[in-house]
């Protein structure tokens, strides 16, 4: 299996929305990711909070049952169409890929 960890740090301000705004419509759009290919067998967004220590706003925890699944996930059209969203919206993104 593969874990796929993504963290996102996002502007205060951008498309017309405050951070908060915009996390939330990240997790709404990522969400809408959680089975969009067969292979997906965790998909978690958490996003960060004022009560919880945090260096990035949104996170995506997710698990592939294999390289196939996360390649098959990455291509997906409704997995493209978010890529330039968080991308208006982000100031920082890290990622991790790693077998389990």
């Amino acid at each position: 299996m593969i874990k796929h960890i993504v963290f996102w740090q996002l502007k205060d301000e951008a498309l017309g929305n405050t951070k908060a705004r915009n996390m939330e419509l990240v997790k709404e759009k990522l969400m809408a990711c959680a089975n969009i290919v067969p292979g997906i067998v965790d998909f978690e967004v958490g996003l960060g909070g004022t009560s919880l220590e945090c260096t990035y706003d949104v996170v995506l925890y997710s698990t592939f049952e294999n390289k196939a699944a996360l390649d098959a996930y990455a291509v997906h059209p409704t997995h493209e169409a978010i890529k330039s969203f968080i991308g208006e919206v982000r100031t920082a993104r890290q990622c991790m890929d790693y077998e389990v």
